[in-house]
């Protein structure tokens, strides 16, 4: 007998949803459904984005990443709660 499979809620793109046609980097609201607590892009198998946004929201991150909106690093030691309340 084969183990049975469970049945997931099927994901959807959030962007998608919200008819974004852009993911701007400075729009870190907009950013952070697609990365974890501690910053990391999170891969479209768990958010349920678009391959067409997931690649939007890579190169948003990384804009916003370079421009210091968005850490590239998250101090272990010192790990909060809510990280996005420290963005503006």
């Amino acid at each position: 007998m084969a183990p049975e499979r469970r049945k997931y809620a099927r994901k959807y793109c959030k962007y998608c949803e919200a008819k974004i046609e852009f993911i701007d980097y400075k729009d870190t609201k907009i950013l952070k459904h697609a990365l974890s607590e501690r910053y990391k892009i999170m891969p479209r198998r768990l958010t349920g984005t678009c391959k067409r946004h997931q690649e939007m929201a890579e190169l948003a991150i990384k804009r916003a990443r370079h421009t210091a909106l968005i850490p590239y690093v998250v101090d272990t030691r010192n790990v909060v709660a809510h990280p996005f309340d420290q963005l503006q």
